[in-house]
């Protein structure tokens, strides 16, 4: 039940009806009404307005803060140049055969083996350059330990002698030796190499194994070890064309020569005075030229022009290159030395810088949503060292800067050529604007969100 002095609900609200209507009675509202609906108006439109505010303030600290998406990064790779492709030049002789130590980075594994050939690999008269061989065994039993270790004194006799004449009527070179002449080892090989004497050869041959059948016996024996079954010899000067070799073997003799230092030394002699010989001057008159510092000419006649040479090629590499060579059956002397010249020219020229980029050249831009914009360059020029028209492989490395301001460097663009590799730096060239208030006021969705503006 209700208590007694409490009016029900239904009486109250009643008796606040009648109070309404005698206030609202006749046609004019009570002016203490129209104060009271005044103040509760002012009193709503206050509340509203501190809650529009407090959502706006929220909105634009949070618009003005809030992180924005990044500029977007498009890369644009420069395009790989191509080397211009070597034009080596080639032989018209019967065979010739090219070995390039130092450069299988370059030309590929191999290199150092034959790295080029023409013409047949078959057995062809050597000529003179059998005395390479001739020299070799001499020193393979009679050793000199240095390029400048004289050896044991050679003296020669009557039957030594008259070989001057035995080869002066077969038209072979030749030099003075008088009858009890009487030298050292060194310079005694000096006067069968250098101006190519035959009589020496045969007469040095003989002294050191005491007759021709023993010199050839050992001379068989040397070829067999080193594996040279391409090879014959059938006298220790090479007049007799039934002295043979391939192209593949000489390369290998011409090796073994060149690493013999006396051997070495003499064969890059262009003229020397022996006591008792003269004065010498050497038959390969390229020594000297393109770079070749030996080994040893031979010709039996028209269409029998050979050379076996070596060569130190300075290509631009990080070391000279070491290029052996042979040429058999030369038209002349004359037509073999201009092509061996062309042929390690044209090997020279092969090897070149390659331009890959130049300062300023586009490679990419940067933009942002609220259109500011910026290119990427490279910033400086490049060029690679290569061979030929070897692949030149492009990589680009591009990272995501704190800044985005003109010269701010962003990334790196590499080339790869062989062994070489080249990197320029890649930066900006112009600057990204921030976003003005008025955008981030007005985008909305390109921003982070209210958690990210917290972070």
């Amino acid at each position: 039940m209700t208590a007694p002095d409490q009016p029900v609900d239904g009486l109250s609200d009643f008796a606040e009806l009648m109070a309404h209507e005698q206030e609202f009675s006749g046609d004019r509202i009570d002016p203490a009404v129209r104060r009271r609906r005044r103040r509760r108006g002012l009193i709503i439109t206050a509340v509203c307005l501190v809650a529009l505010l407090a959502v706006t303030g929220g909105y634009v600290g949070w618009a003005l803060t809030a992180p924005v998406n990044p500029p977007a990064v498009t890369t644009r790779a420069p395009q790989v140049p191509v080397g211009a492709a070597a034009a080596i030049a080639t032989h018209t002789a019967a065979a010739s055969a090219i070995s390039i130590a130092g450069a299988d980075a370059y030309l590929g594994e191999g290199a150092s083996g034959t790295w080029s050939a023409t013409g047949t690999g078959e057995p062809l008269p050597i000529a003179s350059i059998t005395k390479l061989i001739t020299a070799l065994v001499i020193l393979d039993a009679a050793p000199l330990t240095s390029a400048d270790d004289a050896g044991p004194t050679i003296t020669f006799g009557k039957a030594d002698h008259d070989l001057y004449d035995v080869y002066y009527v077969q038209g072979a070179t030749i030099a003075p030796m008088p009858t009890g002449t009487s030298m050292s080892l060194h310079d005694a090989l000096a006067v069968m190499l250098i101006p190519s004497a035959s009589n020496y050869a045969e007469a040095l041959s003989s002294q050191i194994f005491g007759s021709q059948n023993a010199f050839l016996a050992a001379t068989r024996d040397w070829l067999a070890a080193h594996g040279l079954s391409g090879t014959t010899v059938a006298e220790p000067t090479g007049i007799s064309p039934r002295n043979t070799s391939t192209p593949a073997d000489l390369l290998a003799i011409a090796k073994l020569a060149a690493a013999h230092p006396a051997i070495a030394k003499i064969v890059a002699t262009s003229s020397v005075s022996i006591p008792g010989a003269g004065p010498l001057h050497n038959t390969n008159d390229l020594l000297g030229t393109a770079g070749i510092t030996g080994l040893k000419t031979g010709n039996l006649g028209e269409g029998t022009h050979n050379l076996l040479y070596t060569a130190t090629l300075d290509v631009g590499a990080a070391d000279p290159l070491a290029v052996t060579g042979v040429v058999l059956g030369g038209s002349s002397h004359a037509a073999v030395n201009a092509t061996v010249i062309a042929v390690l020219e044209s090997i020279r020229s092969g090897f070149h810088q390659v331009p890959v980029a130049t300062e300023g050249q586009e490679v990419g831009s940067i933009s942002t949503p609220w259109g500011s914009a910026a290119k990427m360059v490279i910033a400086e020029s490049a060029s690679i060292f290569t061979w030929s028209d070897t692949p030149i492989e492009l990589t680009m490395d591009i990272d995501t800067p704190p800044t985005y301001r003109d010269g701010t460097v962003v990334g790196s663009v590499t080339w790869t050529a062989g062994p070489n590799t080249v990197t320029a730096p890649v930066e900006i060239a112009g600057s990204i604007d921030q976003p003005t208030e008025w955008w981030r006021l007005t985008h909305p969705s390109e921003l982070g969100s209210l958690m990210d503006a917290g972070d």
